[in-house]
């Protein structure tokens, strides 16, 4: 599996949805998933530019909805993020519950839970930086709610890995699973694993019923528990050239959008902050996925600094960059992000009470565009 870091090609990705087949099979590992979430948290796409490409395919609201419905998910978490800000830290709706420790399973870590398709699915992640959605729910599950584990720790161990890392849909799906952002805990038995991973392993401590899961002690597998470390490996410093006379346009881990202000003379900057990364790891692989995608932005020069030495540094420039709740230290002019639901802000207590305000609207929309094949609404 290979995610490529061409911009040319990665729009191409967009180009090869099949919403409709996304919808039906998306659950499943083999189904049509679109491999576009990378990118999507990097900034380099947005969901409000697939929500056109669809609009402007042909394509029926039928056959797109549930696509744009999980579209909406990653801004529904978005939207909490900018709301509870720090908090999104913590416990969001109320404690988890049934905590042994705040550590990992070792056995998770090490890919050796003794349930097939999970133990695959970990070994996937550390050779691509990729694992479907359903088995992170999976491992989350086995984590939190049969390990007993605390979920912070595992879900900065899932996001140091993922390409596709975005903190807020990463902490509010391991708090989803936890029932510390649900009404109740989610769990996964063998029965489950086995229809949407094609595995028929049998005799594990998930091949039992749901009723039983909760009350079955910790297996021994999980019961051996670590504080693991996660340490990003920054590139080196190089010498960058900044034109004082010119504005800079900063760009960071979750902004590499190559269309931004393109057509204006600037200088550009990849912004690396130390304190960034001890807050929020990640692996070597995805800060060389991220390097590699930031080459597709003209003209742009990597520097490791805090947004602070740097803003002193080139006190007489103007500063541009995109709203994004992790950089509200940034000073300077901030460009708000594209959104698919722009006018449907704040924080709401499920999605579906923001699923409800956003799809009339996009609706609306989606009908509009298909009108204007050119993309713009009269």
């Amino acid at each position: 599996m290979i995610f490529e870091t061409e911009y040319v090609k990665i729009l191409n990705k967009i180009d090869l949805i099949s919403p409709s087949k996304y919808g039906s099979t998306r659950n499943y590992v083999d189904g049509a998933v679109t491999y576009i979430s990378p990118y999507i948290s990097r900034g380099m796409l947005s969901t409000r530019q697939i929500f056109v490409s669809l609009a402007t395919k042909g394509f029926t609201w039928q056959e797109v909805r549930y696509l744009v419905q999980q579209l909406a998910w990653r801004e529904y978490f978005q939207r909490i993020w900018q709301a509870k800000k720090e908090a999104i830290n913590f416990d969001i709706k109320q404690p988890q519950t049934n905590i042994a420790h705040k550590y990992i399973p070792t056995a998770i870590v090490n890919a050796k839970t003794g349930i097939n398709a999970i133990d695959k699915a970990i070994h996937l992640l550390y050779q691509t930086g990729y694992m479907h959605n359903h088995l992170r729910l999976y491992v989350a599950s086995v984590a939190c709610n049969i390990g007993l584990s605390y979920w912070q720790l595992p879900a900065k161990w899932m996001y140091f890995h993922l390409l596709d890392a975005d903190w807020a849909s990463n902490a509010c799906s391991w708090q989803w699973v936890c029932g510390a952002f649900s009404a109740k805990k989610y769990y996964a038995n063998q029965d489950n694993i086995h229809k949407y991973t094609l595995d028929t392993q049998k005799n594990t401590f998930l091949d039992t019923s749901y009723e039983a899961l909760p009350l079955q002690p910790i297996p021994s597998t999980l019961i051996d528990v670590a504080d693991i470390e996660l340490k990003t490996i920054l590139p080196k410093n190089q010498p960058i050239q900044i034109i004082l006379q010119q504005p800079i346009f900063v760009y960071n881990v979750y902004q590499l959008d190559p269309e931004w202000r393109k057509n204006e003379i600037a200088n550009r900057i990849l912004l690396l902050e130390p304190s960034h990364f001890e807050k929020y790891p990640m692996s070597a692989k995805t800060i060389d996925f991220i390097i590699a995608l930031s080459k597709n932005i003209k003209g742009i020069q990597i520097l490791v600094s805090e947004f602070a030495d740097f803003k002193t540094k080139y006190a007489s420039c103007k500063i541009v960059f995109k709203e994004h709740p992790l950089f509200q230290h940034y000073e300077g002019m901030c460009d708000a992000r594209d959104w698919m639901c722009e006018s449907v802000q704040g924080y709401h207590h499920s999605f579906f009470n923001f699923w409800k305000k956003c799809e009339p609207m996009l609706i609306q929309d989606f009908d509009c565009l298909k009108t204007n094949k050119d993309g713009f609404q009269e």
